[in-house]
C-alpha cells in the first residue's frame, strides 16, 4: 500500500490551542497520533517548553501514545548577517526570517542542537534524533553539525536523507500551505489541488501543517480534502519507518 507522511511543524507553547484543535482535526480525519511534532525548544526566545509543565505534559502524552517527535531548531529565528545572495534570497523570500539553521557556523549549529536534543528528550522521556530545520533551510556548517551528533534523520523540502550516511530516504516534494498572506493562501491551495494528482504516482507523499493554517477555512477545507484523498489509498507512517526500511 502507498504512504503518507504527515507532519505539524513549530510546536511550541505559543501554539498550544492551535496544536490541540489541529490534534482534534487529525483525529476527526483518521489520522489519530500517525504523524509527527515537529518541537522548537525555544519559539522566538519567548517560549521555553521548560516553562510551561501543562504543555510539556501533553507533549509527553502525546509522544506515548504514538506521535513522533522530531527537533525543530532551537528558537526558530534566524538572527544571522547572510553574505551570499542566495541566502538572503532564501532567508527573506522562502520564510519570514525564521530560516534559523541556514547561516550558522558549525560550533552554534552543534551547541544549538546539543541544547534543543537536551530540552525535548527531558520533556517527552525520549531519545531525539531526528531533526527539520525552520522553514527546511539549512547550510553545510548545520549538515556537518547533524552528522557529528549522530542525527539519523532530516529532510528539506525535496527530500528526506540521514545526515550520518548522507543517504537519501525519500525523494518526493512536500506539500505544505502558507497563510500570511490572500496570496500565499491561494497560492498554496492551488499547488496543494496539483500535488495531489501529480504526486500520485509517488509511493510516499509527505504533508506538513503549521499552526495558522487553521485560522483559515478555505485552507481547512482543502486539508479535509486531502486527508479524505490520501488517507482512502495510503497508510501513514512516521519518519523512523523509512530509517527502518
Amino acid at each position: 500500500m502507498k504512504k503518507l507522511l504527515f507532519s505539524v511543524h513549530d510546536v511550541s507553547p505559543r501554539h498550544f490551542d492551535r496544536l490541540r484543535r489541529i490534534d482534534k482535526f487529525l483525529d476527526d480525519v483518521g489520522l489519530a497520533n500517525r504523524y509527527a511534532m515537529l518541537v522548537v525548544p525555544d519559539f522566538w526566545k519567548k517560549w521555553p517548553i521548560e516553562g510551561f509543565p501543562e504543555f510539556q505534559s501533553w507533549l509527553r502524552t502525546k509522544a506515548d501514545a504514538g506521535v513522533e517527535i522530531i527537533l525543530h531548531g532551537f528558537n526558530h529565528l534566524d538572527d544571522t548577517r547572510h553574505a551570499s545572495l542566495g541566502d538572503r534570497f532564501k532567508a527573506s523570500f522562502l520564510t519570514a526570517r525564521e530560516g534559523e539553521f541556514l547561516g550558522l557556523s558549525r560550533e552554534e549549529a552543534t551547541s544549538r542542537l546539543i541544547h534543543g536534543r537536551r530540552v525535548l528528550e527531558a520533556a517527552t522521556g525520549r531519545e531525539i534524533t531526528s531533526f527539520i530545520a525552520p522553514a527546511w533551510l539549512y547550510g553545510e556548517a548545520a549538515k556537518t553539525a547533524l552528522h557529528d551528533l549522530g542525527f539519523t534523520i532530516a529532510e528539506d523540502h525535496w527530500r528526506v536523507w540521514s545526515p550520518m550516511t548522507n543517504h537519501v530516504l525519500l525523494r518526493s516534494p512536500v506539500i505544505s500551505y502558507a497563510s500570511r498572506s490572500k496570496a500565499r493562501v491561494a497560492s498554496s491551495i492551488a499547488w496543494s489541488r496539483i500535488a495531489t494528482t501529480a504526486l500520485k504516482p509517488l509511493d510516499t507523499v509527505r504533508v506538513a501543517l503549521h499552526p495558522h493554517d487553521l485560522d483559515v477555512d478555505s485552507l481547512v477545507v482543502e486539508l479535509t480534502r486531502v486527508m479524505s484523498e490520501f488517507l482512502g489509498c495510503r497508510e501513514p507512517i512516521r519518519y523512523r519507518d523509512l530509517a527502518a526500511a
